[in-house]
């Protein structure tokens, strides 16, 4: 059963089909897309006095916007979904981070430390 599974997908790697939709924007969009997701996720280690709260507001309206785009296109990008779904989650980390710094007393403890 497992090596029928694995020929079938052998099989799909090979097809016209497959290699059309590597050639595609369908395809190369997104990948170029996922920059920014990687760099949001790599601005998490970073203190937080950085984070720009506009910037933050702007990234997640944009990948809500694009989420839904990618969900209604046809057909369906899932990679593009997928790209901008970790982007939204990555920009409410830094929101909560930048809220937390900024409003909730992080940057007075800051402060004393000093």
């Amino acid at each position: 059963m497992a090596a029928n599974l694995i020929k079938k997908g052998v099989e799909h790697l090979k097809s016209k089909d497959f290699r059309d939709y590597l050639m595609s924007t369908h395809f190369w969009g997104p990948v170029a897309n996922w920059g920014i997701p990687i760099a949001a996720i790599a601005d998490t280690q970073k203190h937080p006095q950085f984070i720009s709260g506009k910037m933050t507001l702007a990234l997640c309206l944009y990948s809500m916007m694009f989420m839904r785009f990618a969900w209604k296109v046809q057909p369906q990008n899932l990679l593009l979904f997928a790209c901008h779904f970790t982007n939204e989650a990555a920009q409410l980390t830094q929101g909560v981070r930048f809220v937390n710094y900024n409003y909730l007393g992080g940057k007075e403890e800051d402060e004393k430390k000093e």
